[in-house]
């Protein structure tokens, strides 16, 4: 198994901390006028927000920890960490085509719901291994994980046409997949800095040898 660099800890970790950081700060720039429990975030990431440099920012930063914990997270099967990857881009976009303050968007909509689908189906998809893989890489936990995403996004639209805690519902599944990357870069065997540079130096000796 492949060790994982140390510092996708520090990518992965920081995802959910900006993430809610950002829907709390933005929110609390609202004030009375937005509810968290019924309006779901992209109305702080609207176009004459008070919150909307907060929020926005929020996801920007949340789609930089996606790509770089992809990026180093080289234990996962490639297809995994390309959707993980994907994902991260989604936020971006997202970001790009924000939803008007009067209401919803079709495009800002479909890009959301592209985000949610990578980001929900990426731990089945980086599955390497049986029981010799890490914990967060094993079939099993994948695929609760995968499942437990799936019935928030099925939650989430539930509550959305009903007009109830849709907020709530969007916070609680958002929130789950911006932990999931931590929990597995948790579960894999770390490679520090000072170990990566020896690895690197004493491949390039050996091969100077040849």
């Amino acid at each position: 198994m492949q060790l994982v660099p140390s510092w996708v800890l520090l990518s992965s970790g920081c995802a959910p901390v900006l993430l809610i950081g950002g829907w709390t700060i933005a929110a609390s720039l609202e004030g009375p006028d937005y509810d968290p429990v019924t309006q779901t975030i992209s109305v702080l990431a609207a176009y004459g927000t008070q919150g909307f440099w907060v929020m926005t920012g929020a996801l920007l930063a949340l789609g930089a920890c996606h790509l770089l914990t992809a990026w180093g997270l080289r234990a996962a099967a490639t297809a995994g960490r390309v959707a993980l990857g994907a994902g991260g881009a989604s936020a971006w976009a997202v970001v790009l085509l924000p939803a008007p303050s009067s209401g919803g968007s079709l495009r800002h909509g479909t890009m959301a719901a592209i985000g949610f689908i990578l980001l929900a189906v990426w731990p089945v998809l980086a599955v390497n291994g049986g029981g010799t893989a890490p914990w967060g890489l094993r079939p099993a936990p994948s695929i609760m994980a995968t499942a437990v995403m799936a019935l928030g996004g099925a939650w989430f639209l539930i509550e959305m046409h009903r007009h109830g805690v849709t907020g709530v519902a969007e916070r609680v599944v958002t929130t789950v997949q911006s932990v999931w990357p931590f929990v597995v870069a948790a579960s894999c065997p770390h490679r520090s800095r000072t170990r990566e540079r020896q690895t690197v130096g004493e491949k390039t000796k050996h091969r100077q040898r040849r």
